[in-house]
């Protein structure tokens, strides 16, 4: 299968990785690391262990494949949006953090959007390197749930590959349970500058479990059948699988990027407000990460 990977950060260049020891892969990177590819491969360590050398390149307009992943943060998903559709693609599957990808994908493109949740976990640690900090799986399917034989296809070319891979008829209720999952770690861990862990321990838990309760409220508003049991018992299970692991907006915090908390937090106290729910848990951490995005950012 001929696959883009459009967005090569750590995901991006983990999957791409995995997926170029048996697919024709091209990267869509950083200036450095799509220099770092070409010269030398890409290498991948940790949890899985390889060099592969697929295609690398900054420019992302005019391509054309079987599939495009799209793994870009939900920021700048509108701008990739805009350059995929200069080119042509079977399919585009969404691998993005938060929500709403795949709805502001499917304003640009043609092609059928496919939602994708990933439970693996990365770290970019220099160009040409991503290190693998946990094996885990990728579940995916048509964005409105439901079954399609593109999914069945995506889902077999990358167990193909190694990937472990569930081609799913679920996709929203899994999409909001990972948004509850991600509500309740990501911004207590980057305010706090902690591993996934604490959100476990007191005081922290308290507040992830009432972030994870709400997002599960809010799913419930919109018509997705999410209990409040099943999303705390992701998050939890979450926090302690990957007890050491470094959540992906604790990295951008750390590094003085802006982050994701729009399309995480920000969209549950946004769907919640439509329809009349109060979000107090959702709405603090979220004023609290757009305070530091103001002042780090773009102070």
């Amino acid at each position: 299968m001929q696959i883009v990977v459009f967005g090569a950060g750590s995901l991006g260049s983990l999957l791409g990785g995995v997926l170029a020891r048996e697919h024709e892969v091209t990267l869509v990177a950083r200036d450095a690391h799509a220099d770092a590819v070409r010269a030398d491969g890409l290498r991948l360590e940790g949890e899985l262990e390889a060099v592969v050398h697929p295609r690398a390149t900054t420019d992302g307009t005019g391509l054309e494949a079987d599939l495009a992943v799209v793994a870009v943060k939900a920021f700048d998903t509108e701008s990739a949006a805009k350059t995929l559709a200069t080119g042509r693609f079977d399919a585009v599957l969404s691998v993005q953090n938060g929500m709403g990808n795949e709805a502001t994908l499917a304003e640009s493109l043609e092609a059928p959007i496919l939602s994708g949740t990933v439970t693996y976990g990365a770290i970019l640690r220099e160009s040409g390197l991503v290190e693998c900090t946990g094996v885990g799986e990728i579940a995916l399917g048509p964005r409105d749930g439901g079954r399609s034989s593109l999914a069945t296809a995506v889902g077999e070319a990358f167990e193909q590959a190694g990937l472990e891979t569930t081609v799913a008829e679920d996709m929203p209720v899994r999409r909001w349970r990972k948004l509850a999952v991600n509500a309740g770690i990501n911004p207590i861990t980057a305010l706090t500058a902690t591993e996934n862990g604490a959100v476990l321990e007191s005081p922290a838990n308290a507040v992830a479990r009432a972030a994870t309760r709400e997002t599960a409220r809010t799913a419930r508003a919109t018509g997705v059948s999410l209990a409040n049991r099943d999303a705390l018992e992701a998050m939890e299970t979450v926090a302690a699988e990957t007890r050491t692991n470094t959540s992906s907006m604790a990295q951008d915090v750390l590094a003085g990027r802006r982050t994701e908390i729009d399309s995480i937090s920000g969209y549950v106290v946004d769907r919640a407000a439509e329809r009349g729910l109060e979000t107090p848990a959702n709405r603090l951490l979220t004023a609290l990460v757009r305070t530091w995005e103001r002042e780090t950012t773009h102070g």
